[in-house]
């Protein structure tokens, strides 16, 4: 038996569906004028920007969209399954800074942070996709969402969680993953990295997210529907209305999508928060933040749609026993409630810090948290009596080759992270900041990179040489060593 987590029962998630059906005909929701034709073609009343959607067309729609779909690695193998209660997770997305481990203070991340970050999360089997997971502060701004997307395509064979924060970005996006991928229907078969589009609430398809959610739709490439209400502040103060408030967002956009392309893959995503009325901030780590992210998946799951989540973030500015116990609290919750896709290992500070050290730990909190969902097995014919006919009361299990068979399926061995009584050969024990920095060190020094194949690597760099001239920018910050290029041929 698989364990499970449950927060909604059928009743009150058809009336929350009921209400989201409701409210996206009742008051309507905004739209951009860049789909207002397709919507009235197909008989949707637009008025002063305000789409007016009848329930029967989005339920159609809804029929429509893929019930699971696959990310490929570069080398063409399925590894990430949306759909069912397949759990994947990978780091958290678009930070702004990093925390430094020298000095334990934030500051604006770099290109050569991203690139550690990658190769780290390269070596972690935890986590089955990588992310664009910080702003290069050293790359000019307008070019920052393709110059993220191209350091994780040079350092990762794992798929990709990206985004576009403009419309006019993701073709620039879509040109560099076709590059990776050996053409445009060769990305479209096997599509490498899935885009977050983000409505703005409350029900607000803006221009940019409009493009994005038509433009995806029609490249074949998945989009990943990314609410993000606040309650109490963007949504109602109630968990229930928050969660139906999402729910309309997410299917006004799938509406808006299968119009597009009927068919083309697309996740009931998000990232919701309570709004904290003492502080006026919005607390990832708090429990009924995870409760949300829960309820928004079931109903998403009721549907038979894929799913995802921003879980296993903290909120405080350092790595302290508060950070990781919101985390690995919604590590568990995440896993249990069988989301597809779990992003924002990695977070803290509210979403705005990445931290390479606290990665690797969250990354133990996730295995833990695989382990569980493994369950339970009878892996042997009688479950305990046989065992004991061979070893009577003595109880040496030691001996028995069950026991050197069985226990590694049994048991999980954490990292060298987790501190389980193996002191140093001094006799000291380092703490967990130390030893989690040195797993981050040891990672990075066993992570090799595999090229793409030349040409491509030429295509590549070409193309991003060529696209950063336009903004003036000199060099390639993270990509490769003067001596990796003459290695290549690539000067």
């Amino acid at each position: 038996m698989r364990p499970r987590l449950q927060l909604l029962d059928k009743a009150l998630i058809e009336r929350i569906l009921g209400e989201a059906f409701e409210l996206i005909e009742d008051p309507g929701v905004r739209v951009a004028p860049y789909v207002f034709n397709r919507l009235r073609d197909a008989g949707v009343s637009v008025e002063n920007g305000v789409a007016h959607i009848p329930e029967a067309l989005a339920r159609r729609l809804l029929d429509l969209a893929p019930r699971g779909f696959c990310l490929y690695d570069r080398a063409g193998q399925p590894a990430v399954r949306y759909g069912g209660d397949h759990v994947h997770f990978d780091p958290g997305s678009s930070c702004l800074n990093i925390l430094d481990p020298q000095t334990q203070a934030a500051r604006p991340a770099l290109a050569d942070d991203l690139v550690r970050l990658v190769k780290v999360a390269e070596m972690l089997p935890q986590f089955a996709a990588q992310s664009t997971a910080m702003v290069c502060n050293d790359v000019p701004a307008e070019m920052g969402d393709w110059y993220r997307l191209l350091l994780v395509l040079w350092h990762s064979k794992k798929p990709i969680v990206t985004g576009a924060f403009s419309a006019s970005s993701l073709q620039t996006l879509l040109q560099l993953l076709a590059i990776d991928s050996g053409g445009r229907d060769a990305l479209r078969q096997l599509p490498r990295a899935i885009f977050d589009v983000c409505p703005s609430p409350p029900l607000n398809w803006s221009e940019f997210a409009s493009h994005n959610l038509v433009d995806l739709a029609r490249a074949g490439i998945p989009a990943q529907i990314v609410s993000m209400p606040l309650a109490g502040a963007t949504v109602p103060v109630t968990l229930a209305g928050a969660v139906v408030q999402h729910a309309a967002e997410c299917i006004s956009g799938i509406t808006i999508h299968q119009l597009a392309a009927p068919g083309a893959p697309i996740v009931w995503g998000a990232a919701p928060a309570i709004f904290d009325m003492r502080t006026g901030k919005t607390p990832m780590g708090a429990i009924e933040t995870a409760m949300l992210d829960v309820a928004c998946a079931e109903v998403g799951k009721s549907l038979g749609l894929p799913t995802h989540a921003y879980m296993v973030a903290g909120d405080g500015r350092l790595i302290d026993a508060q950070v990781e116990m919101e985390s690995g609290m919604s590590a568990v919750l995440g896993a249990l409630a069988g989301i597809n896709m779990i992003s924002g290992a990695g977070m803290l500070d509210f979403l705005a810090c990445q931290s390479v050290e606290k990665l690797v730990i969250d990354a133990e909190a996730i295995a833990s948290a695989q382990r569980l969902i493994e369950g339970i097995q009878p892996r042997t014919a009688s479950l305990a009596e046989a065992m004991f006919a061979e070893t009577g009361l003595q109880g040496d299990f030691l001996k028995l080759k069950e026991t050197r068979a069985l226990f590694r399926k049994e048991q999980h061995f954490p990292s060298a992270v987790i501190d389980r009584g193996l002191a140093a050969m001094d006799g000291t024990t380092p703490d967990i900041l130390e030893r989690a920095h040195q797993r981050v060190e040891e990672l990075v020094s066993r992570y090799e990179r595999l090229p793409l194949p030349l040409e491509r690597e030429k295509e590549m760099l070409a193309f991003a040489e060529r696209e950063g001239q336009k903004h003036g920018l000199d060099g390639l910050p993270g990509i490769f060593s003067e001596e990796y290029a003459r290695e290549r041929g690539l000067t």
